[in-house]
C-alpha cells in the first residue's frame, strides 16, 4: 500500500522559512518523479514544484521560483520542499504527489503565513 505522509507545516510570519517533508512508503521514490502541490481556501489545487527521479531536473511554478526548493533523499525515501521568504499568499495546504502509474496524494500539511 502506497502512503505519502507530509509534515512541517505551521503558522509563521511573512519572510520566514519552513521545510516540508514527505515520507513515502510502499514505493521507492528513486524510481519516480515526485511533486508538491498546494490548495488555498476557495481555490483549486495548483502545481508548486516537481523533481525528476534522477534528482537533477527540477521544475517550479513562477510564483515560487527563486524562493522554494524541492529536493529528495532517496536513502530516506523522502522528498522535501524548502520554503523561503514566505508570503501571505503562500498560505495553503501543501500536498505531496507521486505518479507511479496510479496517482497518489498525501493528506497534506497546513502552511499559514501571517502578514
Amino acid at each position: 500500500q502506497v502512503q505519502l505522509v507530509e509534515s512541517g507545516g505551521e503558522l509563521v510570519q511573512a519572510g520566514a522559512s519552513l521545510r516540508l517533508s514527505c515520507v513515502a512508503s510502499g514505493i521507492k521514490i528513486s524510481w519516480y518523479d515526485m511533486a508538491w502541490f498546494r490548495q488555498a481556501p476557495g481555490k483549486e489545487r495548483e502545481f508548486v514544484a516537481a523533481n525528476r527521479r534522477t534528482g537533477t531536473d527540477t521544475f517550479y511554478d513562477d510564483s515560487v521560483k527563486g524562493r522554494f526548493t524541492i529536493s529528495r533523499d532517496n536513502t530516506k525515501n523522502t522528498v522535501y520542499l524548502q520554503l523561503n521568504s514566505l508570503k501571505p499568499e503562500d498560505t495553503a495546504v501543501y500536498y505531496c504527489y507521486a505518479d507511479v502509474g496510479l496517482t497518489y496524494w498525501g493528506q497534506g500539511t497546513q502552511v499559514t503565513v501571517s502578514s
